[in-house]
């Protein structure tokens, strides 16, 4: 007995696989292609002075930059936490002809009430408790560079005159001395809140304020800059395989989309940590961030889910009162009472605010963390 069979189509559908995985394995060839390309780009054309990207926004920032820093004028840098303000600064230093001095960075959210004249001015021996040498301020250690005053709406009201002072005259006195000192220091300042409001209210000096806002340049959020998203990835995932002894780790393209879709309420430094986390936990060659989907939903701005129908269910309303609790917590890097905390920010008391923070389970000491 002889059985013919026809093996025809088995040979086109062996055909058709072949062709399939041939074109599997070129794809993935030129995905690390792209990669490495990627990387170029960071190293070179997009990666100016640490200030990643290529989108609109940070072009636009960029200009302003190589506009204002050849001259001495004064610089207001604004934006939400995390936007890389601090960077801004450096950038405008490194690019301006004090750039063979220091900049001189204060943290003013970090300074106590009743030492900011003496850490601003200085100080000499006896005058005060604890001052047992004579002590340079900031002002004359940046003498001849820049001073970089970050949070610069937590300056108490009443130095703000002696600071308009030295912006004006470029001369101070130290604490506990009568001697007139001059100084040549260019000013740039950031902060996260709003100066306007803030003189409106009568907490902050508005001749200060137009004494500050010469050049204004603001730091675009994250969420609006998403096609730098890619870009910063890769900067800050060879920067953490680098501080973990990791190496060879990659984020496949579906992946950054899901970066790309996050919101990123705490901006380029929630990414930052992001990344990091992922590559301490990583157990093979591919990051994961399946987890940013369920934030997402923590985090998205309720009108942007909306589409417009006007009307917020029970769920809708729950998740607007704990973002508008992070975007609280955020702006005052997890502090709930006292002054400039989320409480007097949020116009509640401290004791409501904790028990909000209780029942939406919000952890602020990743805020803490995230301001350090």
């Amino acid at each position: 007995m002889v059985i013919f069979r026809d093996i025809s189509q088995k040979k086109t559908d062996r055909k058709r696989l072949l062709e399939a995985l041939a074109e599997v394995e070129q794809l993935k060839n030129q995905l690390e292609l792209e990669n490495a390309y990627l990387q170029e780009e960071i190293n070179s054309e997009f990666n100016h002075h640490q200030i990643i990207g290529k989108s609109a926004a940070v072009q636009h920032i960029l200009q302003k930059i190589q506009l204002v820093a050849p001259t001495d004028s004064t610089v207001l840098i604004s934006g939400e936490s995390g936007t890389g303000k601090e960077l801004i600064a450096r950038a405008i230093h490194e690019m301006s002809r004090r750039s063979n001095r220091s900049l001189i960075r204060v943290n003013c959210a970090a300074i106590p009430a009743d030492l900011f004249e003496s850490e601003f001015f200085g100080h000499t021996r006896g005058a005060f408790t604890g001052a047992t040498n004579d002590r340079p301020g900031r002002f004359e250690l940046a003498n001849g560079g820049t001073l970089f005053l970050d949070e610069v709406g937590e300056i108490p009201l009443h130095l703000q005159g002696k600071l308009l002072r030295v912006l004006q005259e470029q001369q101070f006195e130290r604490v506990g001395e009568s001697k007139t000192r001059h100084v040549d220091v260019r000013i740039i300042t950031a902060t996260n809140r709003n100066l306007k409001e803030q003189v409106q209210r009568g907490q902050f000096r508005e001749d200060l304020y137009f004494r500050l806002n010469v050049f204004p340049i603001e730091s675009v959020p994250l969420r609006d800059r998403r096609e730098d998203v890619p870009l910063l990835t890769q900067h800050f995932l060879k920067k953490s395989c680098t501080r973990t002894n990791k190496q060879d780790l990659k984020i496949s393209l579906s992946e950054l989309e899901k970066l790309k879709g996050y919101h990123w309420p705490g901006n380029i430094r929630e990414l930052e940590n992001v990344i990091e986390r992922q590559v301490i936990l990583a157990q093979g060659p591919t990051l994961r961030f399946s987890d940013l989907l369920a934030r997402d939903q923590q985090n998205v701005p309720i009108a942007d889910k909306e589409q417009g129908n006007g009307v917020l269910t029970v769920s809708d309303l729950k998740q607007q009162e704990r973002r508008n609790l992070l975007i609280a917590l955020e702006k005052c890097h997890g502090k709930v009472s006292g002054h400039g905390g989320a409480a007097q920010l949020l116009g509640i008391k401290p004791t409501t605010l904790a028990s909000r923070i209780r029942k939406h389970q919000i952890d602020t000491r990743r805020f803490k963390q995230n301001s350090n």
